[in-house]
């Protein structure tokens, strides 16, 4: 087995932005370390032929449902806001619209899109991450992608090949 730092630099950054695009920019860091903390302890029993990326997606995926659960429980402070938007932050290469938009996709659809876009699963290992079919998940990506194109102020023309639709990883 490889060093379990190896795997923390190879795969660190993919949870980072799954996390970023699943919880937000502020829980993310969080749920980046307890996604890493758990995959430490679990890692000397991870069989030699395992998919450590899906491995740690499915991890960083229920990790981030406990953040989002305590976020929920948390009070929510709104003295002194500023008088406009900062344009500058984390994630450090998203716009506020961005993140806007993604927010507003349901869930199902955002962590389909985090997790394919961003991490590079293929719709099986989507699938057995959230439950249901290839299918299904493959749907919601792309239902994801469309409502993003037509929400997100930023897109401007036709995304990349490879993006939506036709890629069936």
């Amino acid at each position: 087995m490889r060093p379990f730092e190896q795997i923390v630099t190879e795969y660190g950054p993919m949870v980072l932005r799954v996390v970023r695009a699943v919880v937000g920019p502020a829980d993310a860091e969080d749920a980046w370390s307890e996604t890493f903390l758990a995959a430490l302890k679990a890692y000397p029993r991870l069989p030699g032929d395992a998919n450590v990326e899906a491995w740690l997606v499915t991890i960083a995926h229920r990790k981030a449902i406990d953040a989002a659960r305590a976020s929920a429980r948390r009070p929510v402070a709104a003295a002194d806001l500023p008088d406009r938007p900062a344009t500058s932050g984390r994630p450090e290469d998203w716009d506020g619209d961005l993140w806007d938009a993604l927010r507003r996709l349901p869930g199902r659809q955002r962590q389909a899109v985090a997790y394919h876009h961003l991490a590079g699963l293929p719709y099986q290992e989507i699938a057995s991450i959230l439950g249901g079919t290839a299918d299904a998940a493959r749907r919601a990506a792309a239902d994801g992608i469309r409502n993003l194109r037509r929400t997100y102020a930023g897109a401007a023309g036709p995304a990349p090949a490879g993006t939506a639709g036709g890629d069936a990883r």
